[in-house]
């Protein structure tokens, strides 16, 4: 049996695309034989950061990760992100001449534009100076988008592979039985935003949408309970729904809008096509790749392409989403490790 150690600074109780993904992976890891041992800021003496409570910074982890890889001796050493953790995992690593991967999830120029009010330009090409600086050192990048990958070739990263992620279309498949919308009487039609409420995500302009119906929000964050008070009256907020309930509430709905501007690959948009609800959104991040025009509208206005959506064929947003599934992603991962041995 082969042996892993993931190392993440992204954990439960966050709810985003990095934690899921570390989860999924461990998951159909383990499906596959392999020892799955997860680094994570539970296991450590962790506070919140400054600009953002949610994400802790795990301090003085350097020699538990140390010991923790001596014992577990694996045979392969994923880190997914760039925080403490994957540091001290990194240092670890070239210290003790272990062969690693890595990969990057998270736009963190346009989150220093969001919570520390910079120059953007100046900070961008730091935090890319340190990127390469993490990542070159790792034996592959692992990136989630052919696009992504190509943009990370083209500002100096080596050993670049694709690994796109997935969704679990057993799970996210539209209910037609579910009885959400008269529990609730929501108005046709209804449509749904769901994921963290922070600023990066740019909620509110879904919020401000003059649209028909309902316009639904499920989800939480920092500055949910600010934007509920301002926006309440006009938007219903019903909060983190999982699981099943989170497909019940998505299998009355009608159009997922997605207003971020920030987002590289978001899960959410796969898991709502699985719903087969159609996407709006803006086209920022390369997500015309993601979004076709069968399947959704990206466009600078997204009253209108929430509207559009109104008109698209839902059964081709499942077909769509079918291609995505966390066992093909799974593949992808382990063919990458494979390629290093």
């Amino acid at each position: 049996m082969s042996k892993i150690i993931l190392a993440t600074d992204a954990w439960f109780p966050q709810v985003n695309g990095v934690v899921k993904c570390v989860e999924k992976m461990k998951e159909h890891l383990e499906k596959r034989g392999f020892e799955v041992v997860v680094l994570h800021p539970g296991l450590y003496f962790s506070m919140p950061t400054p600009f953002y409570p949610e994400i802790k910074i795990s301090l003085f982890c350097k020699s538990k990760i140390k010991k923790i890889i001596e014992i577990e001796n694996p045979d392969y050493i994923h880190i997914f992100t760039e925080g403490s953790i994957g540091l001290a995992t990194r240092s670890v690593c070239l210290k003790n001449k272990l062969k690693f991967t890595t990969s990057q999830h998270t736009n963190f120029q346009i989150y220093i534009k969001h919570y520390l009010r910079v120059n953007i330009k100046i900070f961008s090409d730091l935090i890319f100076i340190y990127l390469r600086w993490f990542h070159n050192k790792s034996n592959a990048v692992m990136a989630i988008t052919e696009n992504l990958k190509k943009n990370f070739e083209n500002r100096g990263f080596k050993n670049v592979f694709l690994w796109p992620l997935g969704v679990d279309t057993d799970l996210f498949v539209k209910n037609i039985n579910s009885d959400i919308k008269e529990r609730y009487n929501f108005a046709s039609p209804i449509f749904v935003y769901f994921g963290r409420i922070a600023k990066e995500k740019n909620v509110e302009e879904f919020l401000r949408l003059d649209l028909p119906g309902t316009k639904l929000v499920i989800g939480d964050g920092p500055i949910r309970k600010n934007l509920e008070k301002r926006y309440g009256e006009i938007n219903i907020f019903v909060g983190y729904k999982m699981g099943q309930e989170l497909v019940d509430f998505l299998s009355v709905c009608d159009v997922f809008v997605f207003p971020s501007l920030t987002d590289v690959f978001p899960l959410a948009i796969v898991e709502a096509l699985a719903c087969s609800l159609p996407v709006a959104g803006h086209n920022v991040m390369d997500l015309d790749v993601l979004v076709t025009k069968d399947i959704g509208v990206l466009d600078k206005d997204l009253k209108k392409a929430s509207m559009e959506c109104l008109e698209i064929d839902c059964t081709k947003c499942r077909e769509y989403a079918l291609n995505f599934s966390w066992e093909k992603s799974s593949e992808y991962f382990i063919k990458n490790l494979v390629k290093l041995k």
